[in-house]
């Protein structure tokens, strides 16, 4: 049985200061020319929409432009590889997702350690994803879900954004714990994904909250449970997985955006672009957007990020090889 028990650390921890700065950065050295914040997904996106928001109110704090520059493909790799490969000095940065922990264990070839190659800056936010079936479907709840899946095991069948998503990687984990089976329909991208949901061409699936949540309140799907430890103000009647049963307690599988570094960058340099992050999430206006995504405010110190990336590497590495997803 497959769980996991780590961070989302509570808000008020998170956000909390870090330490004092060295004077020479507290005298404003650092930064003195705009910071590049390399998205690693398109522009319009949700990791882009909230990466500008957080880089407008970063901007205010270190009273330098932080310029945003989308570099989507590969799962975010580009982006990742291309940072990884600037200079150490602060002046680029990576605002990347949860999928850079998958990426090492899904593609046998990559040309950057997310470990070696870059730093953890701050986490900036974290959101559950929703499982929902089509609204034709017998499962209205959690324990009518679990009933359908192993009466109709095998027969019934879950969509996602791809082979190795999270949406397909967090489907398995469920369908496993529960000791059903289902078919995986891969799509290219969620969007299809979920809309043949709506559809009754597949029976469930869990995606992204924020884009799930739409069709959700329309009706076009139905709500069953969200994958974090905690519930979404968004939806506060829908409860945890873990809640349900249909995962052991303490399960906690969300989707979370972080901000990395190129290796070496100085850690003064580190501090200051942590303490502009946090600085950040603690205003009302970016936390009101956040929210409004049906995410939240991580934030913390880079020894926390470091902690969590850590604990999610470890996951994938094992969940992956199991469902033979894997990436050239």
């Amino acid at each position: 049985m497959m769980h996991r028990r780590h961070l989302l650390l509570a808000p008020a921890a998170l956000l909390a200061a870090p330490a004092l700065l060295p004077a020479a950065l507290a005298q404003g050295s650092f930064p003195n020319r705009p910071i590049r914040l390399i998205v690693a997904f398109p522009a319009g996106g949700p990791t882009d929409v909230l990466a500008r928001v957080i880089g407008e109110r970063m901007a205010t704090e270190l009273g330098q432009p932080v310029v945003i520059e989308n570099r989507g493909g590969a799962n975010g790799n580009i982006a990742a590889e291309a940072v990884s490969k600037l200079d150490p000095d602060g002046y680029a940065l990576l605002y990347n997702t949860s999928s850079i922990a998958i990426s090492r264990a899904l593609y046998k070839r990559l040309a950057y350690d997310v470990q070696r190659d870059l730093v953890p800056v701050a986490l900036t936010a974290a959101a559950p994803s929703l499982l929902v079936v089509n609204p034709q479907q017998p499962a209205r709840n959690a324990a009518e879900f679990a009933s359908w899946a192993k009466a109709n095991s095998g027969k019934i069948s879950y969509s996602s954004g791809g082979v190795g998503n999270i949406s397909h990687l967090q489907a398995y984990m469920l369908m496993r714990n529960l000791g059903a089976e289902a078919v995986h329909v891969p799509y290219r991208g969620t969007a299809a994904a979920l809309t043949d949901v709506a559809a009754g061409n597949v029976q469930f699936m869990i995606d992204a909250f924020n884009t799930a949540l739409p069709l959700a309140r329309e009706g076009r799907v139905r709500a069953i449970a969200v994958t974090t430890n905690r519930r979404s103000a968004q939806l506060p009647d829908i409860p945890t997985l873990a809640e349900t049963g249909l995962m052991p307690p303490g399960f906690d599988l969300g989707i979370w955006q972080g901000i990395m570094a190129p290796a070496r960058t100085p850690p003064e340099v580190v501090a200051r672009l942590n303490q502009a992050v946090n600085a950040a999430l603690r205003d009302p206006g970016v936390a009101a957007r956040v929210d409004q995504m049906g995410a939240w405010p991580t934030g913390g110190s880079p020894a926390d990020y470091k902690t969590y990336l850590d604990a999610e590497l470890a996951l994938w590495a094992r969940v992956v090889p199991e469902t033979g997803a894997s990436e050239e």
